[in-house]
């Protein structure tokens, strides 16, 4: 008696040398293979224009809906223990790493009132030393006006002054580079007035403040009366 289709199928699939691996995808979706299909002959752009090509739509979009529905469960069952091994990996590691960031923060905060305090200072001798630079600057700018081709004194007067002001700028530029390692520069806000803040936004980020109000009026419309916003209900096909 000659085999039916169904088991030289499977016959073809192992080759005889034991059970061959199914893609859970494949397996999920292999029972609705002609559902979908279907569904794609139907999905060419035409409306449904009567009630028997209605009736033909809600039975393959329920037999989709099934497919659908087994698609997630599978989904569901092989991504489950992986998920799983993620989370008792990600929870092995997080002690030690929220511990590391514990130390790392206080041992940064130990030096934070110190680092500060010799940031002042070193922005105090750039500030100095600016200006130092800044003086020589004018003197020798100052010598050099005042020197006669006819009087070697006033001429190396300016040159003497030429050679301070270079070598006070110079000093300037290393003081300029000089930094305090372990601190940098964060910028911090406080909200003093949500009123003002409110209306500089409607004015200066009409965007924001749409998206604002589209995301509150969507979370929201459902529970309470929003005005300016319109809320009914309809039919829909699903």
């Amino acid at each position: 008696m000659p085999k039916d289709n169904a088991t030289n199928d499977i016959a073809q699939i192992g080759h005889n040398g034991g059970p061959v691996d199914i893609d859970p995808i494949d397996a999920a979706l292999a029972p609705y293979g002609d559902s979908i299909e279907e569904a794609q002959n139907w999905l060419d752009g035409t409306k449904v224009e009567n009630e028997e090509q209605m009736k033909a739509v809600d039975k393959i979009l329920a037999e989709i809906r099934q497919c659908s529905s087994d698609l997630a469960n599978a989904e569901k069952e092989a991504c489950g223990p992986l998920h799983k091994a993620w989370k008792e990996e990600k929870a092995r590691w997080k002690p030690s790493i929220d511990d590391i960031e514990r130390i790392k923060k206080g041992l940064a905060s130990l030096g934070n009132g110190f680092k500060q305090m010799l940031a002042k200072q070193k922005a105090e001798e750039q500030r100095k030393a600016r200006e130092e630079a800044d003086r020589k600057r004018r003197e020798a700018e100052e010598a050099a006006r005042a020197a006669q081709e006819g009087d070697i004194e006033s001429q190396r007067a300016a040159a003497a002054a030429q050679e301070e002001a270079r070598a006070a700028q110079k000093a300037s530029a290393e003081a300029s580079r000089e930094k305090v390692r372990g601190l940098r520069t964060v910028t911090r806000h406080a909200i003093d007035d949500h009123r003002a803040a409110l209306h500089w936004i409607a004015q200066n980020d009409r965007d924001a403040m749409t998206a604002f109000i589209e995301e509150y009026v969507r979370r929201n419309h459902r529970d309470r009366s929003i005005d300016g916003v319109r809320v009914w209900t309809e039919k829909e096909s699903f």
